[in-house]
C-alpha cells in the first residue's frame, strides 16, 4: 500500500504532466482560434462586443420584466394580479372563503 509520500509525489509529477501537455497544446489551439477568426471575419473587437450582445434580455438588472403584463384582477383594497404565476396571497384568501377568481376579474 502507498505512503501519503509517494502519493504526493505522484500528485506533483502528474501536475508537471498536465502543465506541459498544456503547455504544448496551448499554441496549436490558439493557431486553431486565430485560424477561425481570420475564416469569418472575427475581431477582437468582435470578441469584447460579444458580452454585451449576449446578455441583453427582456428583464431590468432588478429581475423584473421592461414590459409587465397587464392586470387581469383587482382585489378590493386595489392590489393587482396579471393571472401569471402563483395566485396571490389575497386572491388566494378571498377564494378559500368561497369567492370565485373570477369575480375580481378586471372588466375591459
Amino acid at each position: 500500500m502507498s505512503n501519503l509520500m509517494e502519493i504526493q509525489n505522484q500528485i506533483a509529477l502528474l501536475q508537471k504532466q498536465a502543465e506541459e501537455i498544456k503547455a504544448q497544446e496551448f499554441s496549436k489551439t490558439v493557431q486553431e482560434i486565430l485560424a477561425k477568426m481570420e475564416a469569418f471575419g472575427i475581431t477582437v473587437t468582435d470578441l469584447d462586443g460579444s458580452k454585451n450582445r449576449l446578455r441583453k434580455s427582456t428583464t431590468s438588472p432588478t429581475g423584473k420584466s421592461a414590459n409587465p403584463a397587464p392586470a387581469k384582477f383587482r382585489g378590493p383594497n386595489g392590489e393587482t394580479w396579471s393571472g401569471r404565476g402563483l395566485m396571490p396571497r389575497w386572491l388566494a384568501a378571498l377564494v378559500a372563503q368561497g369567492k370565485t377568481k373570477e369575480s375580481f376579474a378586471i372588466k375591459v
